[in-house]
């Protein structure tokens, strides 16, 4: 039966709110597709403000892989602010996908992106405004699937009683295995209702279905045990890792916003992973190994992308840009194919180690020149050894004297407060480092108009890292040295007014530790502070810690744990984590003595990025059946003429700077292969 739209119902509210543009839908590049002509239904909802959500990478690309797949249907919905929520409560209007306005309730599957954990309340209020069920449990035949995947569904217990399954690692395999399985379910009439279709989904051994295990605990409060509490249901559950990118080149007519978002461009991933091995980086641990996206598909896709979707920038984006075996030249074809155009190139926070000048102006060359951002992390060369960030000071003011001195004026630097071993001088060293990048600047440049941004997080113990052991540090400390690092910053009149202050208090952070490194008895944590009103965690004027400190304190009360149990508290080797029966391919050993090499009396030891070293046997690639993927390939950029309305594109008369190249005398496991990137053999070790 078709479904219809809630629109008519939804228009006469939309004058009533805050930006009710977010809402009608119609963007270039969506997709509408015929109810009764499709069998199995995907709703993507990203758990935030349709400004936040639209330009998410995670959804774009899943929208299309989806869609692209005959008698598969794939809308997108989002988080309604407050405002339009009680006014859906009171007119009886459900959620609804922003592309046909159908009702959320009707699909098959409710797939849900989380990139941070404060998103989880967000996902309750999605829920109940579908009319599904907040408990999986009490979900019949006909309730959507709810599935989720993201980077902080790596460790879904908090969430367990709400989902029914849960997808680690990347999603694009993964959503068409769960395509099929559900029609294969359908076409055989059902069998064995729900419990039938998510057994199906366990069987295969990646993805979880929590409601298939049960916990244990100790009276102390420690996990017992996590075990299958039925036949054919895995001990563990392993990620998906998709290997060849190119093959996947998403998102290819990425959807078009008729409202502002917080990012208005075409991004395109050129590598996926990293293994520079940041300890507090729990991003850069899961997504192992790096996986290239070759120089010529980063071609294409920027053509095709741009074409289709009219945006006037291009996204390079990984969690490490420059490291890309051959980022010079990707970002000097790029500069030449759309020279004398409006396109402008960008790419995210840079590392200090991987910055060189002629990839800066490649990125720049059409006059952009509006800022460069660097991650040193640590105030202090020590608490960067700590935390596996291999760059010193004295680089930092070296890479930001050439910034400096080729034109730029800005540069932003991002600090985490609360890092395991911290002391009071390695965040006030911060306003030291901050000063003298403003007087490299002034000297290199000669000018006096140099502008440094210092902005801090508080840091968040997460799981799959080295840290996942660590004691959080208290809200009260993270704050007394926050402010203490403001009055540092504005002591010296010299350099106060050229220094601008940017950071979050470390109540939030808190918070998401708890939900981060949570186990299931968080989830009456996270109902009863959605009943009590919580929404939008992640934007400071939402947010509010009473609320969670008192209902962590209430719903926690007879389980003998509280907030600072999860949170400041050290966990032990022989300690059961919530997450340790879902498999991201890191061997536990070796996570642990990455720990205490972090906080070694006598020093912390550094461990080197693999790709260019013997491997350091996190076990990623043995165990997930991979291998490191990077080039150079010496293949040219694109095969395509030259922008429409510019001059003839120039060669680049530019060296590839040595940061993106393998230095000489590289581990023998790195094998070249004819017409294809680099791969890494291993020495029977992982990334």
């Amino acid at each position: 039966m078709p479904v219809e739209s809630v629109f008519p119902q939804l228009e006469p509210l939309l004058p009533l709110v805050r930006k009710p543009v977010q809402y009608v839908g119609g963007e270039v590049n969506s997709t509408v597709k015929v109810w009764d002509e499709t069998d199995v239904r995907w709703a993507l909802l990203y758990p935030d403000a349709y400004e936040v959500g639209l330009p998410n990478q995670g959804i774009a690309i899943l929208y299309e892989v989806l869609n692209e797949q005959p008698g598969v249907l794939a809308e997108r919905t989002y988080s309604v602010w407050p405002d339009l929520e009680a006014l859906m409560r009171e007119r009886g209007v459900p959620q609804f996908t922003v592309d046909a306005h159908r009702p959320v309730g009707d699909f098959d599957v409710l797939g849900v992106s989380f990139s941070t954990e404060l998103g989880y309340s967000n996902l309750l209020t999605a829920l109940d405004l579908a009319k599904i069920p907040i408990f999986s449990s009490e979900r019949s035949l006909g309730s959507p699937l709810v599935v989720a995947g993201g980077h902080a569904a790596f460790n879904p217990e908090p969430l367990a009683d709400f989902l029914d399954a849960v997808v680690l690692g990347d999603g694009e395999e993964a959503v068409l295995i769960i395509t099929h399985l559900i029609r294969q379910w359908k076409d055989a009439g059902q069998p064995g209702g729900r419990d039938g279709l998510l057994l199906s989904l366990a069987a295969t051994g990646s993805i979880y279905v929590p409601r298939f295990y049960d916990v244990s605990y100790h009276a102390d409060g420690r996990i017992g045990a996590v075990t299958p509490n039925r036949p054919g249901v895995p001990a563990s559950v392993s990620k998906h890792t998709l290997m060849d990118l190119d093959a996947w080149p998403y998102p290819k007519a990425p959807v078009v916003p008729v409202a502002e978002t917080v990012h208005e461009r075409f991004s395109v991933e050129i590598f996926r992973g990293c293994t520079r091995g940041c300890r507090f980086c729990q991003a850069g641990m899961i997504t192992r190994p790096v996986r290239e996206r070759s120089i010529t598909t980063i071609g294409e896709m920027v053509s095709k992308g741009l074409a289709e979707s009219g945006f006037q920038e291009v996204g390079l984006l990984s969690l490490s840009s420059a490291d890309h075996s051959e980022i010079n030249e990707i970002a000097a074809g790029l500069a030449n194919q759309y020279e004398g155009t409006n396109t402008g190139l960008s790419l995210p926070s840079t590392r200090v180690d991987a910055f060189n000048i002629t990839l800066a102006n490649e990125l720049s060359r059409n006059g952009r020149r509006s800022g460069l951002t660097f991650a040193p992390e640590g105030g202090t060369d020590r608490i960067r050894k700590v935390i596996n960030k291999m760059v010193t000071e004295e680089d930092l003011i070296q890479t930001v004297s050439m910034a400096y001195a080729n034109g730029w004026r800005q540069v932003k630097l991002y600090f985490m407060c609360g890092l395991p071993t911290e002391t009071d001088e390695d965040v006030l060293a911060i306003a030291r480092v901050a000063q003298r990048v403003i007087k490299a600047g002034r000297a290199a440049s000669g000018r006096r108009d140099i502008r440094c941004t210092v902005s801090i997080g508080g840091f968040v113990p997460k799981p799959h890292t080295p840290f996942q052991w660590a004691a959080q540090c208290d809200h009260q400390t993270v704050d007394d040295r926050l402010r203490a690092l403001g009055r540092a910053l504005r002591a010296d009149p010299a350099y106060g007014k050229a220094i601008g202050f940017r950071y979050h208090d470390g109540r939030p952070s808190i918070v998401e530790g708890l939900l981060s490194r949570g186990d299931r008895r968080v989830a009456k944590v996270i109902r009863a502070a959605w009943q009590d009103g919580a929404r939008f965690e992640g934007w400071s004027e939402h947010f509010s810690y009473d609320r969670w400190e008192r209902c962590a304190a209430e719903a926690l009360a007879a389980d003998g744990v509280d907030l600072a149990w999860y949170t400041t508290r050290e966990r032990g080797y022989g300690e059961v984590l919530p997450w340790d029966h879902l498999d991201a391919g890191l061997d536990r050993d070796w996570l642990w003595q990455d720990w205490l090499a972090a906080i070694d009396p006598a020093g912390a030891d550094e461990v080197e990025d693999c790709r260019w070293t013997p491997c350091f046997e996190c076990g990623v690639c043995p165990a997930m059946g991979t291998e490191i993927q990077a080039g150079p390939t010496g293949a040219k950029l694109l095969p395509l003429a030259v922008a429409a309305g510019r001059a003839p594109a120039r060669p680049s008369d530019t060296p590839v700077a040595q940061q993106a190249a393998a230095p000489a005398g590289a581990s023998p496991g790195h094998v070249s292969l004819p017409g294809g990137p680099v791969r890494h053999a291993g020495t029977g070790g992982g990334a």
